[in-house]
């Protein structure tokens, strides 16, 4: 396993704990699987699975168990998996339940995935590496193939009455009220709505969560529908829980988002999200609503390095349905990695995978084959590897708020990082098809002293700070620039050509 020495620091660290706090995940970076869909248990790289069919095609917990070098190589270290209940079986207009968010028995495990066994080998592979398990979790609603007037309760375990439930009405997302009441889905695959402000609702979610966390030993949560429940709801399930609690608040307005964290922990940061794609997705992106957003983040959020950062996911179009330019990938997935949070990568993003909308986003991986030279594999393995050791060299990285040092119609330049251990990075849209120039940055906006020697790790090229104390960039395809202090760098095995 070729892991460095910063991952192997970090991972020491972080174990101390039985469970990791919301301040100990700042410092992962969490890869997203969608179990069905990653790795099979017969490691076949040609099992079927077409897409569109919206059904089972296989992939199992001892399959991600027989990928965690994949993973791990990439610099990641923890994994994000489906929902582990059982679900309601059956196909349909809307497919089959693969994906894990039609619960219908919490106190099963959904044994297309495998067994409990596989689940508990799982977590013990992820600890045996220093790696950690965040599962995801619905608490919003149970899963009923038919119409939303004509669903039979009895089948839930346990909230097997209608009076556990809001009266069927579909959200109208313009209404507040509508998304805490109504129910999520259609009238193909009902989503009946859990009355979250009940106690008797809030008391079985807690005992069910501390006990799953404690079974499995869990890391952490992502909370499907976070916006969906009850607010109350919320602090008491993530007490319970006792470990970081991350929400998905699918909304692009700070002013909406930011204050779950009134709440929990950490939400995911769907403003970001649309501001990142908006910058990069063309070269006629708009880099000023990036500048503007972060800084309104910051401003807004009570703590953005708790938020979850990411460019892609099961629910949205994936970056390259839109554009397939490799070098405005590489600036969002080294944005979205470098940013302040926490940094998800979504399964196939590392190989390119060209999915729009639900379901075709949700491609079987093995059929890449699990490349591991493929050039945004070797890409994020870098950009994860040079935060770890950022982290590792000054662990007030995780905690020192990313801004915007220098920006223009095509370019932004973020540090993140206190004086002598900051990255530096250099992000544009000009796309593959951007010429060559000379970027100069002064010390006022890097922090780099006049003569210091940087590393710029996309390249593995090393740099020197003029005398002035500007840094001259030689930007060139459009391509991102991410510079390190070399003092910081030895024996990492960052950049080795040129760091010794």
């Amino acid at each position: 396993m070729k892991f460095n020495s910063a991952v192997l620091a970090l991972a020491i660290f972080s174990s101390s704990a039985s469970a990791l706090s919301a301040a100990q995940w700042k410092s992962q970076s969490i890869y997203q699987v969608i179990t069905d869909r990653f790795a099979r248990t017969d490691n076949s790289t040609t099992a079927t699975c077409n897409t569109g069919d919206g059904i089972y095609c296989g992939g199992s917990w001892r399959g991600i168990i027989n990928k965690l070098d994949y993973i791990q190589n990439m610099g990641f270290t923890a994994i994000w998996i489906s929902p582990i209940v059982k679900n309601l079986e059956g196909n349909s207009a809307d497919g089959e339940s693969y994906h894990g968010y039609w619960a219908q028995d919490i106190y099963s495990l959904n044994d297309h995935f495998g067994t409990e066994q596989d689940l508990l080998d799982l977590s013990a592979a992820l600890h045996g590496r220093g790696m950690y398990l965040m599962v995801d979790v619905v608490t919003n609603h149970m899963g009923y193939l038919g119409c939303g007037t004509c669903v039979d309760y009895s089948v839930f375990n346990p909230f097997n009455s209608e009076s556990y439930y809001h009266d069927f009405c579909l959200i109208n997302y313009d209404d507040l009220n509508s998304i805490k009441t109504c129910w999520e889905g259609d009238n193909i695959v009902s989503l009946p709505d859990l009355r979250t402000e009940d106690s008797d609702v809030l008391n079985v979610w807690k005992t069910w969560i501390t006990d799953l966390v404690a079974k499995y030993n869990i890391d952490g949560i992502r909370l499907d529908s976070a916006q969906q429940v009850d607010n109350a709801f919320l602090e008491p399930f993530e007490t319970a829980a006792g470990v970081y609690v991350v929400g998905e608040v699918f909304n692009g307005d700070p002013n909406y988002v930011c204050p779950y964290q009134n709440d929990v922990s950490g939400v995911m940061n769907y403003p970001a999200y649309y501001w990142i794609r908006g910058a990069f997705e063309s070269t006629s992106g708009s880099i000023s609503n990036l500048v503007n957003g972060i800084n309104t983040m910051k401003s807004t959020c009570s703590d953005t390095t708790l938020l979850g950062s990411f460019m892609e996911n099961h629910d949205v179009p994936r970056f390259a349905s839109v554009t397939t330019d490799y070098s405005l990938a590489k600036n969002a997935i080294g944005f979205t990695i470098l940013a302040d949070g926490v940094p998800i990568i979504y399964e196939g993003q590392e190989q390119h995978y060209t999915g729009g909308d639900v379901p075709y986003n949700r491609d079987a991986i093995w059929y890449s084959g699990y490349s591991t030279t493929a050039t945004l594999y070797t890409f994020i393995s870098a950009i994860n590897q040079i935060r770890n050791q950022a982290i590792f060299k000054d662990p007030t990285y995780l905690t020192y708020k990313a801004y915007p040092v220098y920006s223009d119609s095509t370019t932004i330049a973020m540090r993140k990082g206190f004086t002598g251990y900051q990255i530096v990075s250099v992000f544009s849209n000009l796309g593959a098809s951007g010429g060559s120039y000379t970027l100069a940055l002064g010390s006022s906006a890097t922090g780099f002293t006049a003569g210091m020697q940087v590393v710029e790790v996309v390249g593995c090229t090393l740099y020197t700070v003029d005398g002035s104390g500007n840094l001259q960039v030689a930007m060139s395809g459009g391509l991102p620039r991410v510079f390190y202090p070399l003092a910081q760098l030895s024996g990492s095995g960052v950049c080795s050509a040129v760091t010794g």
